[in-house]
């Protein structure tokens, strides 16, 4: 659908771009550089990657200085390069579990194995506004580095058991739901109910903004589902395949940013009739700690019986996804001149019966 009876047709089209770059670029005094982006606004680009399910943050960047700072549409550029890729290799199971963890924090417990690490966080601080920040340049920010950490390696190993193993081995927690054979949300048709894996890769693309919103409803008073975060990390995970000449060995491709997010929810008997508490799971790209946590709201609220909206699996998964809720708001911006031209006839028809069944009524 296009713009066909616009006056000018294509040309107009094309004035347009024209005109929006030029309001992107009137008022600036320098290009902003792609490479700013990625390493200053890390938890945009992390939050485009995570919902144009790519991870790679240099054209995350890119797709946010087009979009001129959009994230739907950020986001919708990164999935439509993302399905021009060839898939070559698919890559080993990864295990969160071995992160190299530059945070972690529990809310469940206070001690816990390896201590709390708090890490890169604004968690802690207050929201003041830093005027401080609208002249920095670049010698100040390299001393900056050397005085607040200087002795910070950011290639350090740590690596820490998790919290939720450890009430697993207490026979507290149910055992690690199975999601079968793996559904790619990519290739294959959606279809009702959805097999688990469908599930955490729908949510693992969601939009931030709708997925908190639902877990907000849910948490709130819509459901009993008011969980506490058994433990949360933030780290690098390496990504490995089979070694294509010997497929008993693996080749290391590199390492991802993910946020690991487990929560403990309320506890339930299983089919032995053992009490035992249940665990929500969310997992994302880069460090997006509120969404990993609102992921693992959602994804404990579709695994269990309802009647609330977060539990309502068709209207979940069809309703969080940025790509298809800003494209179906978005295109009542197109032409509907004929669907609306009819609503207007219906609408004349329907007003000259009424005029002609008060004429044709007798007064008394």
């Amino acid at each position: 659908m296009g713009y066909v009876a616009v006056t000018g047709g294509q040309k107009a089209i094309e004035a347009a771009d024209r005109i929006n770059q030029w309001y992107r670029i009137k008022d600036a005094a320098h290009s902003l550089e792609t490479i700013e982006i990625e390493k200053q606004l890390r938890h945009l680009t992390d939050r485009v990657m995570s919902e144009g399910g790519l991870y790679a943050s240099e054209y995350a960047a890119l797709a946010i200085k087009q979009a001129e700072g959009d994230l739907c549409e950020a986001a919708f550029l990164m999935r439509a390069y993302r399905s021009t890729l060839e898939r070559t290799y698919e890559s080993e199971i990864i295990d969160p579990g071995q992160m190299r963890v530059i945070r972690r924090i529990s809310s469940a417990f206070k001690d816990i194995p390896g201590g709390q690490m708090l890490g890169p966080t604004m968690d802690y601080t207050h929201r003041l506004l830093n005027f401080t920040l609208e002249n920095e340049q670049a010698h100040v920010l390299q001393e900056l580095l050397k005085e607040q950490i200087p002795e910070f390696d950011t290639n350090q190993t740590l690596s820490f058991p998790k919290v939720a193993g450890l009430l697993r081995e207490q026979g507290l927690l149910f055992p690690p739901k199975s999601s079968g054979a793996l559904f790619d949300i990519t290739r294959d048709k959606l279809t009702f109910p959805a097999p688990r894996s469908a599930k955490l890769q729908i949510l693992a693309r969601g939009e931030t903004g709708a997925m908190t919103a639902l877990a907000y409803s849910s948490m709130r008073g819509h459901t009993t589902n008011h969980p506490t975060v058994g433990e949360l990390r933030v780290g690098y995970v390496e990504v490995t395949i089979a070694y294509p000449f010997d497929s008993s060995e693996s080749l290391c491709l590199g390492e991802l940013m993910l946020t690991e997010v487990e929560t403990i929810n309320a506890f339930e008997r299983d089919d032995q009739g053992d009490v035992k508490l249940r665990l929500g799971y969310g997992l994302t790209f880069g460090q997006n700690e509120t969404k990993a946590i609102a992921m693992a709201i959602l994804e404990q609220g579709l695994e269990t019986k309802g009647e609330t909206p977060s539990q309502d699996e068709e209207f979940v998964l069809l309703h969080v996804d940025s790509i298809e809720a800003n494209g179906f708001v978005s295109h009542l911006k197109l032409p509907h001149y004929i669907t609306f031209q009819s609503k207007l006839d219906v609408l004349r028809q329907t007003q000259k019966l009424a005029e002609s069944e008060k004429t044709e009524t007798p007064k008394e």
